[in-house]
């Protein structure tokens, strides 16, 4: 499916939490959970598009897909969920999605 897919943007952000006493001059905070999201973006084919037969599901189905992404030989694997496969059919006519997708299954993402 990676040909379909033109661009995405991915975080692996983690929470914060503040834990300043007022005998500090400067915020102290610790480390809480970490998560993962990422929005895939492509454009629809659906003569050759298999992203399609993938995202047409979203808004039917509850199941977590494997994403995997590669970056110069390393790789980043996690259990999503997509939550939605919004269509944009622009003024020159190019029908486009973006599929935002979060972290499913409590793993740390990490990068081997």
């Amino acid at each position: 499916m990676k040909n379909d897919v033109t661009n995405l943007e991915f975080a692996t952000p983690r929470a914060v939490q503040d834990v300043t006493g007022i005998d500090k001059s400067a915020m102290e905070r610790l480390l809480l959970l970490a998560d993962f999201s990422v929005t895939l973006n492509g454009v629809f084919n659906d003569a050759t598009d298999q992203s399609h037969d993938v995202f047409k599901t979203v808004p039917s189905t509850s199941v977590a897909r494997t994403t995997t992404l590669v970056v110069s030989g390393q790789t980043l694997t996690n259990e999503c969920l997509y939550t939605d496969y919004p269509l944009t059919r622009a003024d020159d006519g190019a029908l486009t999605w973006a599929v935002p997708g979060v972290l499913s299954d409590g793993t740390v993402p990490s990068w081997s």
